[in-house]
């Protein structure tokens, strides 16, 4: 079935997940107001910015540090686990990153910076997380409540691109975000559930449906990568793979020629017309070498004039192609069982 109407991706998306992103750049707007109104104090952090979360409350992070690029002055650097870079000091700033306020890796990442002398932020809707800071007089970015977390990534990117700007580790780039935000409206409008049935998110749904995606990025575009590939592993239940180039040209070129005899994968490339003129060049030979290998083969351009315009354009389109999925699976993109299980799991040890 490759019914993408209005009518079916809402009958089948019962949680509404189509709404949250479409409503990203309300969510930027929103998280750039929410920052100021935390009245977060500007430190000098000559050590730079480390972001700690897990899953969507971490893409942010990871997310800004694609943004932000060349213009860092500082590292800004992700910890997804218990513990921070073994580099982290009382000169370093922590954003802790939980949209829940409940994540065990990021509690743990807050005591440590609270131990080592760092100083915290915290980006939260509440829980825990927002109680400890409350108690130990660290500022706290308010998320607005209500979305799953991977839906809150207008808030954490924001979010971790304005604490870059308050502790020096990059440039403040507060007007370029809230044009980017105005630059995705006609964007979600030609993709999002009333757009054309034959525009670019469903086609590429259609594109991956029944295969192994793997999503390729280089430079700005390998987070976006690594954020399609987790859209689509929460949103349609399925096992999805990401690389970057030109690392992925040392190695992993090598083994599509023995793709065919293990099952059907399907490859997209994220492009970006900033790369360098080589990376540019490997993209396009990467594609070929693969397609002679007889696996499917997209290239998807980024699209706006700045950085955080042409990243934002492919998180959107990823978003929407992974709903899409899941609506072609007859999948409900909001729950995710496998992941409520492990909590579970863990919370009753």
């Amino acid at each position: 079935m490759s019914d993408l109407s209005a009518e079916r991706i809402s009958a089948v998306d019962q949680s509404n997940m189509a709404a949250a992103v479409l409503e990203m750049p309300d969510h930027m707007r929103d998280a750039l107001w929410r920052v100021e109104t935390a009245a977060i104090e500007h430190v000098d952090s000559p050590h730079g910015l480390v972001v700690a979360g897990m899953g969507g409350s971490s893409a942010g992070g990871m997310l800004a540090s694609a943004v932000i690029g060349e213009r860092a002055s500082r590292p800004i650097a992700l910890s997804r686990g218990y513990e921070l870079p073994s580099w982290t000091s009382s000169e370093t700033t922590v954003l802790c990153s939980s949209y829940s306020g409940t994540t065990e890796e990021t509690l743990a990442a807050y005591e440590a910076a609270g131990i080592i002398g760092a100083r915290r932020v915290v980006a939260t809707t509440g829980g825990q997380l927002a109680e400890l800071a409350r108690a130990d007089s660290v500022p706290i970015i308010p998320i607005s409540g209500g979305l799953q977390p991977r839906a809150a990534i207008g808030y954490m990117l924001v979010s971790a691109l304005e604490t870059a700007a308050l502790c020096g580790a990059s440039e403040s780039i507060h007007a370029e975000i809230d044009v980017a935000a105005a630059h995705l409206e006609p964007i979600a409008a030609e993709w999002g559930p009333e757009g054309p049935n034959d525009g670019q998110a469903r086609t590429l749904a259609r594109f991956l449906k029944g295969r192994i995606p793997v999503i390729v990025g280089v430079d700005a575009t390998a987070p976006v990568a690594y954020r399609w590939k987790t859209q689509i592993n929460e949103d349609a239940a399925v096992p999805a793979f990401s690389a970057q180039l030109p690392e992925a040209d040392h190695n992993e070129i090598c083994g599509w020629a023995g793709a065919g005899s293990l099952g059907e994968f399907a490859v997209v490339l994220l492009a970006d017309s900033d790369s360098h003129p080589r990376e540019r060049r490997r993209l396009e030979i990467t594609a070929e070498l693969i397609a002679a290998d007889g696996v499917p083969v997209e290239i998807v351009e980024s699209r706006g004039e700045t950085r955080i315009e042409r990243v934002m354009s492919l998180v959107m389109l990823g978003d929407l192609v992974a709903l899409y999925l899941a609506v072609l699976d007859g999948t409900d993109p909001t729950p995710v069982p496998a992941i409520d299980s492990l909590k579970a799991a863990l919370s009753a040890q």
